[in-house]
């Protein structure tokens, strides 16, 4: 497969990482591993793996989408004439038959620029916050508007709309792909497996940091391009402002002088939870709807502090710096 290269990126994955790389060792052409301070042996590991490894200076502030452009720029440094890249995170392992499929796709669809397939949760089971994740990720199959972390993509593509926004510290994939539609690409997802993902999501705290991450990307989105006709996260933005804050500030600000009948607002809560438990008891069992539906409405209050932090950021001149749900460094060594 000389046509495909791979970019992997992480910190500190252990085993994960060991599983990520030799889910493809053979598989491509060129594979580089993107490092971000690592201090459990996971740079030795993807060496000894025959794997190209870019240790990033951590003098520059990281981000995700600094770490791919780097490991596409080695990428090229090494093989030029690759063509596709599939892009995939350190805690993900790629699922047997993607590579083919996805290379197979690109090259029968010219107009297509990124293909991507199902991220499923290695053990959705194990905790409620990995079971959210499994659902969150099981979106429409076709032609769609973004992909996330893992996908493969056209390197000419990349290059005419210069790479991923290096300052994004999350929500990078929707905007790189708001840029390829722009310039004429297509987004496709396929009814397939593509990777195994391993959250290790165990702590409440971790669930709501992720959730605030996700509010910061939803108001950056709509900063950068939330104009007509993109109007990329708009819709979003304004509902994590009106559940996350304005409801819950007029019903508790106008409690007073109105004998407290401003409380009724708060029973649009589970109302919203029934209705979201009603469309997705369609295609999942009756608890896991229910979760899911209940984590959505509470997930509006961490979102909601991440469009505060992103305004107060932007406002303030102050330069956003990573939001991390993983944020305790591994101790496993991934030797």
């Amino acid at each position: 497969m000389s046509r495909i290269g791979l970019v992997a990126i992480g910190r500190n994955e252990g085993q994960r990482l060991r599983q990520c790389l030799q889910s493809v060792v053979g598989q491509v052409e060129v594979m580089v591993y993107v490092d971000s301070g690592s201090t459990d042996g996971s740079v030795d590991l993807a060496r000894s793996l025959g794997v190209s490894v870019v240790e990033l200076d951590l003098s520059i502030p990281f981000t995700a989408a600094r770490a791919r452009n780097a490991g596409l720029a080695r990428l090229l440094e090494v093989a030029p004439e690759i063509e596709y890249v599939q892009f995939v995170d350190g805690d993900c392992e790629v699922v047997p038959g993607w590579l083919e499929l996805a290379e197979r796709t690109l090259n029968q669809h010219p107009e297509v620029v990124v293909v991507c397939g199902r991220r499923r949760e290695r053990f959705p089971a194990a905790t409620i916050y990995n079971q959210i994740c499994d659902i969150e990720w099981d979106t429409p199959i076709g032609e769609a508007k973004a992909c996330g972390g893992d996908a493969m993509m056209r390197v000419a593509a990349l290059q005419q709309v210069g790479g991923y926004n290096p300052t994004l510290i999350a929500g990078e994939e929707p905007e790189l792909c708001v840029r390829l539609r722009q310039n004429g690409g297509k987004i496709l997802r396929l009814d397939a497996e593509m990777t195994l993902h391993d959250a290790q999501m165990t702590r409440f705290q971790q669930w709501w940091k992720r959730s605030q991450r996700a509010g910061h990307a939803y108001a950056e989105g709509a900063w950068l391009h939330g104009d007509p006709p993109e109007r990329h996260w708009v819709a979003d933005v304004r509902r994590i402002a009106f559940w996350g804050l304005g409801v819950p500030l007029v019903a508790i600000a106008a409690a007073w002088w109105t004998r407290g009948l401003s409380l009724l607002l708060l029973l649009g809560y589970p109302v919203m939870v029934y209705k979201i438990f009603k469309y997705y008891r369609r295609s999942l069992p009756s608890k896991q709807a229910l979760l899911y539906a209940l984590f959505c409405m509470l997930g509006k209050f961490p979102q909601a502090q991440g469009l505060l932090q992103f305004y107060w950021n932007k406002f303030s001149g102050k330069r956003s710096t990573l939001i991390e749900y993983n944020s305790v460094p591994s101790q496993k060594s991934a030797i």
